[in-house]
């Protein structure tokens, strides 16, 4: 434990919180702060039946829209792809083979997901994967302050400026929800 230099009882509280926080870092906050990105962190109780993104937005207190899940997909011809869209739509499958240069994409079975990312269903970060795959980030994200994403584990989630969101993953932004 680190030691508490602060004397009033107020100062110890905001020092054990500080504590806290350091020990719920991901890798995917990790590269924010390598990047200097302002971010918050946010805990939610989770469970394996309510995973989604209406759901977490719910828990967190931010309308869906502004809460991005990551999705995992495969493309014809380019291979795996990874893409950001608000809580509440559906990823426009056409349109994003469109824009990452296939003729179709689908999306990785379940049991893929760890093995392709080393994130597991319900914390996958768009920041922080094994391996660099092209991300796509529904174009809305633009505008939006917070955007929520998950931190890389099941019942954290990241809140940051969209802007930021785009800057740190260099990923291309098109309007790929529905």
């Amino acid at each position: 434990m680190f030691p508490l230099r602060h004397t009033s009882a107020y100062n110890k509280e905001i020092a054990l919180e500080e504590v806290k926080q350091m020990s719920a870092k991901t890798i995917a906050s990790r590269i924010l702060d390598t990047k200097k990105i302002p971010y918050t962190l946010h805990e939610y109780e989770w469970n394996e039946e309510t995973l989604d993104a209406v759901t977490v937005a719910g828990k967190v207190g931010i309308p869906p829209e502004q809460v991005f899940k990551t999705l995992v997909l495969r493309g014809d011809k380019t291979g795996v792809l990874m893409a950001c869209i608000p809580g509440h739509q559906e990823v426009d499958l056409k349109t994003l083979a469109a824009v990452s240069g296939n003729k179709k994409v689908e999306m990785v079975p379940l049991k893929e997901i760890q093995t392709l990312t080393g994130y597991i269903r319900g914390g996958v970060a768009p920041l922080g994967v094994k391996k660099p795959y092209p991300l796509y980030i529904d174009a809305s994200v633009e505008r939006l302050d917070p955007v929520s994403i998950s931190a890389g584990r099941r019942g954290l989630q990241i809140f940051l400026k969209g802007l930021d969101l785009a800057a740190a993953t260099g990923a291309a932004l098109a309007t790929i929800g529905r």
